[in-house]
């Protein structure tokens, strides 16, 4: 085996598992960098030993934060088990990377209207859905036309972080422009389909199952993306959805509009969803469920986006009225 097959492989590998392409290339990364690390030497020649030492360098020498430290750790297991096809062992006496503690920036609900008020068609019904909803931002852009449901009032969010599924209630006062925004997506899917275009991308393999899901309503985007793409290895026309930069673009276009005095972005609704939801009371395992956090620790955060209210004078029950 020499490295380009290693390279081979873990896309291979990767994609069997239909993990993300942002997964792919931040794999990738990783493997390149354990490759120059290790000077180029046979990918069979590597041990635990030698990812020791490596992550230990990421913390001493490029002193990177813990979040890259730990992703480094996990491409790499990934990349031992299922490309190498070796035991990873245990991993101990490496020098760990500080974790600094991490509070979220939140924006107030006058902060959030004005930013919303900021922006046009269709960032502000993205940004709406990622506030009222509580969404990452490729959450809310994957959102196909089935996943929107009216009658019930709940999205669906498929694939989530983790390739997890779950559902959230959708905000009532949406609903008038949900409606509007689904004649629109109508009327560029008749338009595409005037033009004898192709539709648009589905999931792993149901193209090939399902011949004809690509033109079916149910399968647009919700939010389509304003111009078609080509595919390369056929030719063909399709419609992919609204691309992330541009909605990230625009929030950042409309925060400095509006003089925001904080460093806002579009995961910083979903923050200010969090936490206005903990505010006003919620219990924190039923948020933990509505973000899809596997660990309520990171559910936690929030805790400290808001001030105390803990009562430090002890009292018995009996006391209290």
């Amino acid at each position: 085996m020499n490295w380009q097959d290693v390279y081979n492989g873990l896309e291979a590998a990767i994609k069997v598992r239909h993990y993300s392409a942002k997964t792919l290339k931040s794999y990738r990364a990783w493997t390149r960098k354990l490759h120059a690390y290790v000077q180029n030497r046979a990918p069979e020649t590597l041990t635990t030993e030698d990812v020791k030492a490596f992550l230990t360098f990421l913390a001493v020498e490029k002193q990177v934060s813990a979040s890259s430290q730990n992703q480094a750790f996990n491409a790499l297991l990934f990349l031992f088990r299922h490309v190498l096809g070796k035991d990873f062992g245990q991993v101990e006496g490496v020098v760990r990377a500080k974790r600094k503690p991490y509070i979220p920036v939140v924006l107030s609900r006058q902060e959030v209207d004005r930013l919303i008020g900021a922006l046009g068609y269709p960032y502000d019904l993205v940004a709406k859905l990622l506030y009222g909803c509580g969404l990452r931002l490729f959450e809310c852009l994957k959102l196909r036309v089935q996943d929107v449901n009216l009658d019930m009032m709940v999205l669906t969010v498929h694939d989530g972080k983790g390739k997890k599924d779950r559902t959230v209630p959708l905000p009532r006062v949406l609903r008038t422009e949900i409606e509007l925004q689904f004649e629109q997506v109508a009327y560029v899917h008749r338009e595409d389909l005037a033009a004898g275009y192709t539709g648009t991308f589905l999931p792993s393999a149901l193209d090939a199952k399902y011949k004809n899901a690509a033109r079916e309503f149910a399968w647009q985007w919700f939010f389509p993306a304003k111009t078609l793409t080509e595919v390369p290895d056929t030719g063909e026309y399709r419609r992919f959805h609204l691309h992330e930069s541009h909605v990230q673009k625009a929030i950042k276009e409309a925060v400095g509009r509006v003089a925001l005095r904080k460093r806002a972005s579009a995961h910083t609704l979903r923050h200010s969803y969090a936490s206005h939801l903990l505010q006003a009371n919620y219990d924190i395992r039923t948020i933990q469920e509505l973000l899809g956090h596997s660990d309520v620790r990171t559910t936690m955060i929030y805790t400290h986006t808001l001030p105390s209210v803990t009562v430090k004078e002890a009292k018995s029950p009996l006391d209290l009225s």
